[in-house]
């Protein structure tokens, strides 16, 4: 079973930065796709950011320009800063590492989600 442990999250206020942190084992995090996804409170997980292995990043509209996706390869962690949070950012957020290859083939991993709360 495949462990992805994060940290980081928890009470910021509005227009605050948090960050948030996740490590793989070396032979995931080499590999696979690094992302972040975030559950808000009724809603669809959803795609926040995401990092290739060779450093390409995606980011959601509203993450863009706000959130920045990091790989530290030396740590085998993926870090999210997270800057200008909005009590819409609330949510559950979850690591998640991902491969697909060959015809369809796909692995998907998830951590199991750290809280981040905007309020003031």
């Amino acid at each position: 079973q495949v462990q992805l442990a994060e940290s980081g999250g928890g009470l910021a206020q509005p227009g605050g930065s948090l960050g948030l942190s996740c490590a793989a084992p070396r032979s995931i995090f080499s590999i696979y796709t690094m992302g972040w996804y975030r559950q808000r409170p009724g809603k669809q997980r959803e795609l926040v950011a995401s990092i290739t292995s060779g450093g390409i990043t995606t980011y959601a509209d509203s993450a863009k320009d706000r959130f920045t996706i990091s790989r530290d390869n030396a740590k085998n962690t993926v870090n999210m800063e997270m800057n200008s949070l909005q009590p819409d950012d609330t949510a559950v957020y979850y690591c998640n590492a991902v491969r697909v290859w060959g015809l369809g083939s796909r692995a998907n991993y998830w951590g199991q989600g750290t809280q981040v709360t905007v309020s003031s």
